[in-house]
């Protein structure tokens, strides 16, 4: 038997704990819809802050979130379609993505969308991604789920993740950038979303006939909450979860200049050097000794400025980043 369900909450960091709980807590096979608001979800191996337009992404109100499986960054709004799958397997060639990515590119098939697969385990049509797709592993049991671009904001996904390279350095997963499009684009009817998710629901049936639509239960669903607070929306995990990494800038302003080298372990900086002529040389080791052991976070960094009651404006503080 497999459960459907579609999720009506929007919170990533809420539907990425319900993945969690349902993978480590049920036996049934499942499979799940969700959406959520504006965010960028990152791989579990991946360093936050490298993969996304840090400044635009907090000042836009755009959520970070970390995932449990592997894989590259994608970008979340209202206009896109989570699917997951979560399955029991007992034997680990089982595994395998075209498994679960067949069902959707029948789907879309069907709505006259001619997507493939790519080596990247991508959707793409005519080349360009529509779908990213991760997998995690816990016991004899398979998470896979992916995205799909069906009307998102297209020109908000690519200032989220644009990143400027050289900055941090590491060994943390890089994304591959990818052209990416809409589904909407391809389709020869229009349809809205809402039928577009029930579209996917009816194959999934058709392929899969012993598939029950199913609900979490309240009381299950308050486990999920606590799960969420206490992993998922915590900064240790979306951002101290990152493999440890050095960072370094250059920032220059009215005939000055700063110079900024951190290493930061699991989000903590744990050395600072800064050097240039904002600041005196008193004035800099103040700065480099309250630096370390505080979140590599734009709140934190601003925290030191105005314990030392130095002047600092957002293009300052933004430099460490």
């Amino acid at each position: 038997m497999m459960l459907c369900i579609l999720l009506e909450e929007n919170d990533p960091n809420f539907c990425l704990s319900a993945e969690e709980f349902i993978l480590k807590n049920y036996e049934e096979d499942i499979f799940m819809i969700w959406q959520s608001c504006d965010s960028v979800v990152i791989g579990k191996h991946q360093n936050a802050l490298a993969e996304i337009n840090y400044r635009y992404v907090r000042e836009n109100g755009i959520k970070v979130a970390r995932r449990i499986s592997g894989g590259g960054t994608v970008f979340h709004d209202p206009g896109n379609v989570n699917f997951s799958f979560i399955k029991h397997f007992d034997n680990p060639q089982e595994v395998s993505f075209n498994v679960f990515t067949r069902p959707i590119v029948t789907a879309l098939q069907e709505l006259g969308v001619n997507a493939e697969t790519s080596g990247r385990h991508d959707l793409v049509v005519e080349g360009r991604k529509i779908s990213g797709n991760a997998e995690h592993i816990y016991k004899n049991r398979v998470l896979h789920h992916g995205t799909l671009l069906f009307d998102s904001d297209l020109k908000n996904l690519g200032n989220a993740i644009r990143v400027i390279p050289g900055k941090y350095r590491g060994k943390a997963v890089e994304s591959i950038r990818s052209v990416v499009a809409n589904i909407s684009e391809f389709l020869p009817i229009p349809l809205t979303k809402g039928d577009f998710i029930m579209h996917i629901v009816k194959i999934l049936k058709s392929i899969f006939p012993d598939v029950v639509d199913f609900q979490i239960p309240e009381n299950e669903k308050e486990k999920i909450r606590i799960l969420s607070c206490q992993k998922f929306e915590t900064p240790e995990w979306q951002f101290g979860y990152s493999p440890g990494y050095t960072f370094s800038n250059v920032l220059k302003s009215m005939n000055r200049d700063l110079s900024i080298e951190l290493s930061v372990e699991k989000g903590i900086i744990r050395t600072a050097r800064l050097s240039g002529s904002f600041y005196s040389i008193k004035e800099i080791k103040q700065l480099e000794t309250l630096l370390i052991g505080k979140f590599h976070l734009y709140e934190t960094i601003d925290s030191v400025y105005q314990l030392l009651g130095f002047q600092a404006d957002n293009d300052l503080i933004y430099s460490y980043f």
